[in-house]
């Protein structure tokens, strides 16, 4: 197996980076042409996920619902730095993604692209990526 890093510097609080094209020259960097690429994001208030690429809206709706879901200010909340909402919402994002690759690509569906999604911004973001060739 081998294995390299994509960094993401977030532009906001919260968003949804697509980096599609930097799993995709990831594919390329390591010579994975058929199997699969397991991405794992190594923080406690962002995650990983595959969704809609095409319209725009949609990453807002989806934060507009996490916000309904984990809301930022809930007077429940004991965590000292005050930032319970991104953890929550980053366990239901996931921190890890296994996607298959086919012909040195990665093989998602039409409207389909990966996301790195930040709850805590804006930061720097370091995602491991691992190719698992194919037998």
């Amino acid at each position: 197996m081998q294995r390299t890093q994509i960094e993401v510097r977030t532009p906001s609080h919260q968003a949804l980076v697509s980096i599609s094209a930097q799993a995709e020259a990831a594919c390329r960097e390591l010579g994975l042409v058929d199997g699969l690429l397991h991405l794992f994001v190594r923080h406690t208030t962002c995650g990983l996920l595959v969704n809609e690429n095409a319209d725009p809206d949609v990453v807002t709706d989806l934060l507009q619902r996490l916000e309904q879901i984990a809301p930022w200010h809930d007077p429940a909340d004991r965590h000292a730095e005050g930032n319970t909402a991104a953890h929550l919402r980053s366990v239901l994002a996931g921190t890890e993604l296994t996607l298959p690759v086919a012909d040195g690509r990665l093989d998602l569906g039409t409207w389909q692209g990966v996301f790195l999604a930040e709850f805590d911004g804006p930061r720097t973001r370091r995602v491991t990526v691992t190719a698992i060739a194919g037998a």
